[in-house]
């Protein structure tokens, strides 16, 4: 056939079956084996899936997470592909010829990640904390910042802003020394209990709280009750609140 094909994950199994039409634009979803891998795909245009609309581009990355997750279902290990991956025709090689041409050339490769992979998923980590109570706390055990702080309320208005900045700014310096304790602590109890973890950018306040780490942790679905443990002893202190969720296909981790 001519066209393309547009891949969604490579799994660790050489069955040929078809997962019925699941694909973005209702395409039929089927896999094409390749010794003991079979790449999962559907047939495509060259073109890219490209739109002006914003929701229908999160419409599309919906349904590539949605077949991936489905495929995941029915293979035990994956490696999840990038949304709009696309393998076309190179000079007489049919596109499926050039798949093929790829996988044989990356077959250790693959086989290497997808044992890595094996029995294993991806969770997510967001740790937040409210830094009301981290300042609070801070000004209290802290002499100098306490002895400012309470200075403060018996200067006059000119000099009570001067010392009202020189105040903010030593408790932003102890505020990330705080910061950076924490998440050395934190990052070493969960990196117990799982086998790889990425940190990933954190995002904005969210309800009065700052995220603190964002994680994404790869470790075996067994492993999963141990590391939630851990986090729930995190999620009980009174300045800290944690988001597990999971478990999903690896893709930070391929």
């Amino acid at each position: 056939m001519a066209g393309a094909r547009y891949l969604y994950c490579i799994a660790d199994s050489n069955e040929k079956i078809s997962f019925g039409n699941i694909g973005l634009e209702n395409n039929e979803v089927y896999t094409i084996p390749y010794k003991d891998l079979c790449v999962v795909i559907h047939n495509c245009s060259i073109e890219p899936y490209k739109s002006e609309d914003e929701d229908k581009v999160k419409l599309w990355v919906t349904i590539h997470e949605k077949v991936v997750e489905s495929v995941w279902e029915r293979f035990d290990t994956i490696l999840p592909l990038g949304f709009d991956t696309i393998i076309i025709g190179e000079g007489e090689k049919e596109p499926e010829e050039n798949m093929k041409s790829w996988l044989k050339d990356d077959y250790e490769n693959l086989k290497k990640k997808l044992n890595k992979l094996k029995g294993k998923a991806e969770f997510g980590v967001q740790i937040f904390w409210d830094i009301k109570i981290i300042s609070e706390r801070i000004i209290d055990v802290n002499k100098e910042i306490k002895k400012m702080s309470d200075d403060i309320k018996t200067k006059s208005k000119g000099l009570a802003y001067m010392y009202k900045q020189k105040l903010e700014n030593l408790l932003k310096k102890e505020i990330e020394k705080e910061a950076d304790r924490c998440f050395k602590d934190f990052y070493e109890r969960i990196k117990r209990c799982g086998d790889e973890i990425k940190v990933e950018k954190t995002k904005k306040l969210e309800e009065g709280k700052q995220m603190l780490m964002n994680l994404s942790c790869l470790l075996s679905k067994e492993k999963s009750k141990v590391l939630g443990d851990e986090l729930e002893k995190i999620d009980n202190m009174e300045e800290f609140s944690v988001r597990f969720t999971g478990p999903w296909p690896p893709y930070s981790f391929v």
